[in-house]
Formats: C-alpha cells, structure tokens, sequence
C-alpha cells in the first residue's frame, strides 16, 4: 500500500481524501475519527472528521453511543478492534450500526490511540465487505499507525492555534519542567513564559497550567 508523501502541507480533508484513496485497493470506503470533547465528560466524544462527507450522521451517531468507548479504555481491550457490522447490528441494534449499514458497509477496523485520563483518538476504516482475515485488518491498522502524526497534527490546528512559542512553553510544562527552568530552556525570561502560557491557557479556556496541558493532549496538540 503506497500512502501520498506530502501530507504534512495538507489539511484534514485532503489527508483523509488521499488515505482513502490509498485504502480503497483494500476494500476500504469510509474514515471517520472521533475524539475527546476537551469541555466536556470523560463519555463526551466530538467527531473529528468524516470521508466521505454523507457518513457524518452516522458518525454522529456512533459518536454518542458508548460503544468502544470509556468502558473499553478501563479494559483490557486490545486497541485495535475488529467488528463486522451486519453480524453484531442484530445483536445490539444500535443506530450507528443500523445507519451504516444503509451505506453499505459491512466492517469496520478501529484504531485507538489512548490519551491521559481515559480518553482516546478513534480512527474508524470501514468497508462494504466482510475481511477474510486478521492480516486484512492488521495492514489497515498498520496504515492508521503510520498516517497517524500527521492527521492528529492537522486536526489539533484546525480545532485550536496556538503560536509556537506557546506550544513549546506546554510542551515543556507538559515535561514537568517549571517556569524558571522552561525560561532558561526557550533562553528567555521567565516573565515571557508565563506571558505564553496565560495566553496558550486563554485559548484552551483554562485557568491553570495543569488544566492547559491536560485539554492540549485531548486536543492533540501535545
């Protein structure tokens, strides 16, 4: 499987349109990606994105069900999830399974990837056929591992701009380092430093450092 070598010039819709062409070889015709809603519960999750565009109601829909959610990252649960919809719809019968269904898939391969506190990223491939194999699965999980930095980057951006400077005083909070000693890292004033942090916990609607560090990951900034 060749995947496009220019993403880190693309936004979140052209990264998705390009993986997705790339997976189509694989039988794969939907890409959704979901993640933690910073303001909200620790069940809240927000859809990060949809491809193609018809799918976000149900991806709406899988977003406000509990399935692979909170409950599967206090489990044991691998963080790759193989299911094949039209078998498990007559089980559970929920709305996401029954609206995707009516697009015509059938499976779908999930690929978490965990943050603090019991939230995760979700990236959903699905297809309008069954997989004959783990291997199947294995190869698009492997894509989603590799895409991953890149597509996480482009929706952190899109939801949140914080200056570089910013990001680096949370990065460096974030490394448990304090103020003095992100000053001499960054090789400025301390006072500069808590200027960038106000203003990076200002954009993140935050009122201390502990909480600006903690929204940036679920954001994906950090």
């Amino acid at each position: 499987m060749t995947l496009p070598v220019n993403f880190d010039s693309l936004g979140v819709d052209s990264i998705l349109a390009d993986w997705l062409c790339a997976l189509r070889e694989q039988g794969v015709e939907g890409l959704v990606v979901l993640g933690p809603n910073p303001m909200g519960s620790r069940e809240k999750r927000d859809v990060l994105a949809a491809h193609p565009p018809r799918l976000l109601p149900a991806a709406e829909a899988l977003a406000e069900s509990r399935d692979f959610g909170s409950s599967w990252r206090e489990s044991d649960a691998p963080l790759v999830a193989w299911q094949d919809i039209a078998k498990s719809a007559a089980d559970q019968g929920s709305r996401w399974r029954r609206l995707f269904l009516a697009h015509g898939h059938q499976s779908l391969v999930r690929v978490a990837f965990p943050l603090p506190a019991g939230r995760a990223f979700e990236c959903f491939l699905f297809s309008p056929r069954a997989f004959g194999s783990r291997t199947e699965a294995a190869t698009l999980a492997w894509s989603a591992f590799n895409i991953w930095p890149m597509l996480k980057r482009a929706l952190a951006e899109q939801r949140v701009a914080l200056s570089p400077r910013e990001l680096e005083s949370l990065n460096l909070a974030f490394e448990g380092l304090t103020a003095r000693e992100t000053a001499t890292r960054m090789e400025v004033s301390e006072r500069t430093v808590n200027y960038h942090l106000a203003n990076a916990m200002s954009k993140l609607q935050t009122d201390n450092k502990l909480a600006a560090v903690q929204r940036a990951c679920w954001l994906g900034l950090i």
